[in-house]
């Protein structure tokens, strides 16, 4: 059986490689660099909404399947903040020190840091077809940042059960656990039924 051709619909290289790692071989991803794409703006209130446009626009434009997600960071203490907004919480051009920063300080003094990472992931077929999957991890902000590792705030997500930081612990392991993890094997599972 030949190996599903896939459009990975981001641009960012740290989301590649992740998404890469979790597949292995069974599905072919190509990137912009191979099928380059128009950047579509995230507008949507949801993170389904925006892996939905991205995916959906970025389909009819090239005439692959896409695959895109989004992933968000959601506080409980900021009523769900930062959202839909994780990549761009700190500005627009915000970098992932910027956004990790402003989060701190909005939580400076706060003891009720329960957190969790939320990842919505669609794939669009040229033909409209349409599959969708989530996970979700949860876990606490720290109050300071810890580890090498991982991009965006991974440095201070500590996740349930666990003494270290995403960007602690071994890649192999956040790849094992993380939410966006969940919501690509969950859409591996739907793939393999696909192809089948």
């Amino acid at each position: 059986m030949t190996a599903l051709k896939l459009l990975l619909g981001t641009k960012n290289p740290d989301k590649a490689k992740e998404i890469q790692a979790i597949f292995g071989d069974s599905v072919t991803l190509l990137s912009g660099d191979d099928h380059p794409f128009a950047d579509v703006e995230e507008d949507g209130d949801t993170l389904e909404a925006n892996a939905r446009k991205k995916a959906t626009e970025i389909s009819k434009e090239t005439g692959l399947a896409v695959l895109s997600e989004d992933t968000g960071l959601e506080v409980d203490f900021l009523k769900g903040a930062p959202g839909v907004y994780s990549a761009r919480y700190a500005g627009e051009e915000a970098t992932y020190q910027d956004n990790v920063d402003k989060l701190l300080d909005a939580l400076k003094g706060e003891s009720k840091r329960q957190a969790h990472f939320r990842c919505v992931c669609v794939v669009v077929f040229p033909d409209g077809q349409e599959l969708i999957s989530a996970g979700q991890l949860n876990g606490q902000i720290t109050t300071n940042a810890r580890g090498r590792d991982g991009f965006g705030y991974d440095p201070i997500f500590l996740p349930d059960g666990f003494s270290k930081t995403l960007a602690e612990v071994p890649t192999s392991l956040k790849n094992q656990i993380s939410h966006r993890s969940k919501a690509l094997r969950a859409m591996k599972a739907q793939l393999d039924k696909h192809m089948a």
